[in-house]
Formats: structure tokens, sequence, C-alpha cells
């Protein structure tokens, strides 16, 4: 099948890349494939389904037209700076042009060994594939900025993690690009003031042609950013791993390493097992996002002009993110409450409902998708906390038009709880992936319910609660 490639990163200055073959998988076997990204993307499902696409998709195979390269980039990793990170086990096949004119990166994650990989094997097991296809399409369904997933296969060879042998495996994955604040950390660590001044001329053009200039940048990311957040916290979800290397210029969610959904709700709330300070908690996010912004300022001084001059220009740009933050969340979780478009005088009573969740371990996605069904007093441990803020809400709800519509569109009916995801890969590493289909189908339409995966709705019971996360490396 031809794929119309065209790798435009692959052009750029080789001190951006290394040039990176996969490294192919012992007996490639497929996992599932992405039929419906596959038709966005312009690629016949059936043959990415075929021996041949599954050989594309595990690394066996480079497609006509491919220039697999591995990305350099740096990062501060919870605060600490490290100057040299790079694709320690992701490989850029190139970008793919849609038939909309589109470009989207293809990425093999776990294809093998590259210049970055720092002793390790550059694999990845089956876990945190499945785990980021799960995640991510689910994301992509709330409507939420993100890479996404064309598929996974296994390798046919086991990959040592913690002392023990599990199925090794690569996921495809497809984002508008993996430029990253880490990129731009890359070469002003290194005082490469050419290099910057084309990363920040292709970010540009690649992402947003109408912005001018570093400052224009700066300030396309500041918006993306902050809506990107907003939205995460207005579906309960958790990165866990907020580092500079995994903030994406694109705006898009990238890395489902640690991360996970609220069950019950509490603003400071982690899972990742490597956040051992609660740097990347719940209600944390939004700061970090800023702090890893504030990063990228840093890089783009030289290129705004004098220094004074320039962190003062860039500072009145960061400073634009506290508001657009804060006016998203209010559109969201007003929303989430039945709120069309909520003002300022609204937020009382949307902080008011979490501080009773918090209070009274109140599932999150439950109590919100309750307040449609009228249900959601029964998430609440003493049922009066629900009943005191209730009055209020449903005098507020009275100069709505469609309140109930909203409500809906707002709050899924389910999420990827971390449970189900624990149980799917428990199945998958002894070679069932009946539970991973299953819980596909059922988070395939969120919103929607469903009575063939009400299991899905439920929270987990005090033995099935995962209270850690591990990225999988």
């Amino acid at each position: 099948m031809h794929l119309a490639f065209d790798p435009s990163y692959a052009r750029l200055p080789e001190r951006f890349f290394a040039r990176q073959d996969p490294t192919p998988g012992a007996a490639p076997a497929p996992v599932v494939v992405n039929r419906a990204l596959a038709a966005r993307l312009g690629i016949d499902a059936g043959w990415l389904e075929s021996a041949e696409g599954t050989a594309v998709l595990a690394g066996n195979l480079v497609p006509a037209g491919a220039e697999p390269i591995a990305q350099a980039y740096a990062g501060h990793q919870f605060g600490g700076f490290v100057p040299q990170l790079g694709d320690g086990r992701a490989i850029l096949l190139g970008e793919l042009v849609a038939p909309d004119g589109m470009r989207f990166d293809w990425v093999l994650k776990g294809a093998g060994r590259t210049p970055w990989s720092r002793g390790g094997d550059g694999r990845a097991w089956i876990g945190p594939v499945l785990r980021e296809y799960l995640v991510s399409e689910t994301m992509a369904a709330f409507g939420v900025p993100t890479t996404r997933a064309l598929g996974a296969v296994l390798t046919g060879q086991g990959v040592y993690r913690d002392g023990f042998s599990r199925p090794g495996a690569v996921i495809a994955r497809i984002a508008a690009s993996h430029i990253r604040v880490g990129t731009f950390e890359y070469f002003a660590a290194r005082g490469d003031l050419e290099a910057l001044a084309t990363l920040c001329d292709y970010t540009l053009s690649r992402h947003y042609p109408e912005a001018e200039g570093p400052l224009g940048l700066l300030a396309a990311a500041v918006a993306a950013q902050a809506r990107l957040v907003a939205q995460w916290l207005s579906f309960g979800f958790i990165h866990g791993v907020m580092n500079t290397d995994n903030c994406a210029l694109s705006g898009e969610t990238i890395d489902y390493g640690p991360c996970a959904f609220l069950d019950a709700y509490h603003p400071q709330k982690v899972f990742s097992s490597i956040d051992r300070q609660g740097r990347y908690a719940y209600a944390n996010q939004p700061q970090i996002a800023l702090w890893n912004l504030a990063q990228l300022a840093s890089c783009l001084l030289p290129l705004i002009g004098p220094e004074a001059a320039a962190v003062e220009q860039a500072q009145a740009v960061l400073d634009g993110f506290a508001p657009a933050y804060q006016a998203e969340w209010l559109y969201r979780m007003g929303r989430k409450i039945g709120l069309a478009r909520a003002t300022p005088e609204d937020r009382p009573l949307i902080e008011s409902l979490l501080a009773r969740m918090a209070s009274e371990g109140a599932d999150f996605t439950r109590t919100f998708r309750g307040l449609a069904t009228g249900r959601a007093r029964e998430e609440f441990a003493d049922p009066a906390a629900f009943d005191t803020w209730a009055p209020g809400w449903q005098a507020r709800l009275r100069r709505e038009v469609v309140p109930q519509a909203v409500l809906s569109a707002a709050n899924p009916v389910r999420i990827p709880r971390n449970h189900r995801l624990e149980e799917v890969i428990a199945a998958a590493v002894t070679g069932d992936f009946a539970p991973f289909r299953q819980l596909q189908a059922a988070l395939a339409h969120p919103f929607d319910p469903a009575p063939e995966f009400a299991a899905y709705e439920a929270a987990p019971t005090a033995e099935e609660r995962v209270t850690r996360t591990f990225c999988g490396t």
C-alpha cells in the first residue's frame, strides 16, 4: 500500500535527531488496529491488519517514503534538569499526510534501542501498550486533544521488567507532532541559537501559522496548554508525569505512562509511583503547566530580543495563562453541573460541590453523571452533604434552557478506571485479550448509556481499588 509520507522533521539539521531503523521483532502478531483512525489517515485498515501491515506496525518493515529517526530533546524531570534525554524507545517513521492535507507523526513506541536509550532495551511490554491505547482513545472520544493509537502488535519476544519476562509489544502512536518543551530546552542548554530559531520557525509553520515569532509561539502554547489542562481536570484525569519532555507544543496530551482517572475525588490525589512528593497531583496540574511554559519562555528569550525587554515581554505572555485557564475551567466545570455558560458568580456553587465530594469520598465521574440521572446523592458517604447543596443548584438550573442535554454531553458514563485497566493487563500477559476488547468496546462511546456495559460504570470496591500506577519503562 502507498503511504503518503512526507518526513519534514527529518529534513531539519542532523543535530535534531539520529537516524535509526526500528529493531525487528522475532514473530510479530497483531493485537488491535484502529480502523476509524486508519480511515482518517487514508490507510486501508484491511491492509494494516494483514501480515505486511503487522510487519510495519512492529517495525519489521519500513514503508517506502519513511525516514526513521529518534528525536533529540532534554527535559525537566520532577523539577530537575536533564540536558540530554531523547527518544529512548520511540522511533518516528515520518509524517503521514492525510487526505485532507493534515500532517501527523507516526511513531513506533517500543521498537528497539536508539542512541538515547541510556542502557535500556528500547522495548515496551504489553501492559503500558494497552494502557496507552485505551486511555488515549478514550481521551479522543472525550474530545480532549491527544495523541492517538493506530494499532498495537506483539513482538513475539519477552521483555524483562522487575525481574520478570513479559510479552513484548509495540504501539503505533499518531500525533500532530512530537515537538516538546524539552526539544527547545535541548538546544537552549547548548547555546545553539541557530537551532532554536530553526525549531521556532518550524513549530510555527507546522502548528501556528497565524502566529508570528517567538512571542507568538509562546502565546499559542500558553493558550493551548490552558485549554488542555482545564479539560483534564474536568474529566478527573491525572497525567502523572508532567515533565517538560512530556509537554507537547501542539497542545496534545502525550505520554500515558502512570496516568490515572480519579475514583473518589480529592484535589491532592496522586497515583504515579514515581511522583513521591505529589508534584503532579490532580489539583497541581495547572501550576505545573505554567511552570513548564516558563521553561519554554526561558528558551525563547534570546530569540525575542535584549534580555531585560525580552523577560518583560515573555512574562506578560505567561501572565495570560491564569485567566485563560480559569475561563476554560469555569466553562468546562459549569457544563458538568448543567450550565451552558457559567459565569464567575457560579464558581462558588461548583467549588462547594467539589469540597463536599472531597470530604465525603464521592466518586468523581459517578457524581457528575448522577446529576443527570438523579442519583448523585448516592455517591456521598453522608447524603446530607449533597442535600444541602442541591437546592441552590436546582434554583440555578431553572435559568438554563436545556440543562439535561448539557449534563449528558459533559459527563461520561464510563471512564478507563484503574482497576479495569489492571484486569485487562493481567489477562493480556497470559494471552487473553477478551477483557481488552470488552473494555475497548465499552469506552468507544463513553457518554452513551449502554446496559451491556453497566459493569464498567461501577466504582471499584475496596479490594479492587488501585492506589499506584507505573510508567512501564
